[in-house]
């Protein structure tokens, strides 16, 4: 069945009785929300019929359109109901419109990854659901109602430690002989300018270094990057501390780096530093979102307070001063992910929550 859903994909319109879990994305710019329903539906669709709904989504997703919209008012095929799998408050709220004012055969999943407490509206939404899940147990804690905590995973086979020349350090043209990075956009909340001091503190000391800065700043972030870069410029290491804006693919880069720091301030759950680690390099960050719940400290990496740039400093230096420590961490940090974050684990979790959200219906 599951099977059937991906071809009806690629060739025309999906067959809407089949169709048991709806995953929206009601938000056209990418963001991490995105980018686990990129990588978590086609490894669902394997197994179960499920589609996604929405804007800012490849082609070759099982997807249902804005006319299929009316297939909801009638029960699938083979379950007493569908499945609304929600991950922001927008597709809550088209979720509630569905199921209690049109009446649909649906059931509402929610899952929460923010590090905050609720505002009334959204805390009134979730007790509307019928299951919620928490990407992690510090998620969980800002919760009000009974949930599962089902962590985000990686694919472990599209981010992988390098393995042709393509993916070393020498292949970027860029000088120096080991990577340092930071991805994601680039403000205030993503602790970039953190990342920058440190930078500029530790690189003029490690001339074997050289530090990248992947992603795009917003219209609304444009001065605070541009600020970033004339700090870069008035150290004389510009050529040292490259921004690369936005790639075609990052993956590759994170298999250039030996060590990935993510300083965010505030995070929902963050999936970067499991990237870089899937991919080989050693991690350190803040414990913003769950990166304290994904790093062993000192095995895998290191964890600072959030916001605490001497501390992130402090961690990042004895990497840079002893490399061979970043392939140690960066190793043991593979083999982490794959035995705790694979992506078929986070999957097999929910399909436990689907079957038993339909064995309650029943």
């Amino acid at each position: 069945m599951a099977a059937q859903a991906g071809q009806a994909a690629a060739a025309g319109p999906i067959d809407m009785r089949r169709v048991e879990v709806v995953a929206p994305n009601l938000k056209r710019r990418l963001s991490g929300v995105t980018s686990t329903i990129v990588q978590l539906v086609p490894l669902q669709a394997r197994e179960l019929a499920i589609v996604t709904f929405g804007p800012g989504l490849p082609a070759d997703l099982p997807r249902m359109r804005w006319w299929q919209l009316p297939a909801l008012l009638a029960r699938p095929e083979r379950k007493p109901f569908r499945i609304w799998h929600a991950r922001r408050n927008t597709e809550m709220v088209a979720g509630l419109v569905l199921r209690d004012v049109f009446r649909a055969p649906l059931r509402l999943l929610f899952t929460s990854a923010a590090q905050r407490r609720h505002k009334p509206f959204t805390r009134w939404l979730i007790r509307r659901m019928d299951a919620v899940v928490a990407t992690s147990a510090r998620s969980g804690s800002f919760l009000q109602v009974p949930h599962r905590v089902i962590m985000h995973g990686v694919d472990t086979k599209l981010f992988h430690p390098p393995r042709d020349p393509e993916d070393i350090w020498a292949a970027t043209g860029l000088p120096g002989q080991y990577g340092i990075g930071c991805f994601g956009r680039i403000r205030h909340q993503k602790g970039t300018d953190l990342f920058i001091d440190a930078m500029i503190e530790l690189l003029p000391r490690y001339p074997d270094w050289t530090a990248v800065i992947l992603g795009r700043a917003t219209a609304e972030h444009h001065a605070f990057a541009e600020d970033l870069k004339h700090r870069v410029h008035k150290a004389g290491l510009s050529q040292r501390i490259r921004f690369l804006g936005e790639v075609p693919d990052v993956r590759p880069w994170y298999r250039r780096l030996s060590l990935y720091v993510a300083p965010s301030r505030n995070e929902g759950f963050g999936l970067t530093p499991l990237e870089a680690m899937a991919s080989g390099a050693a991690v350190v960050a803040s414990d913003a979102g769950a990166y304290a719940e994904l790093i062993v400290p000192e095995q895998t990496g290191m964890v600072v307070p959030a916001g605490d740039g001497a501390a992130l400093s402090a961690a990042i230096e004895p990497y840079l001063a002893d490399p061979a420590l970043a392939a140690r961490q960066g190793e043991a940090g593979r083999a982490h992910v794959a035995g705790r974050f694979a992506l078929a684990g986070e999957a097999a979790a929910l399909r436990e929550v689907y079957e038993d959200l339909w064995e309650r219906g029943r």
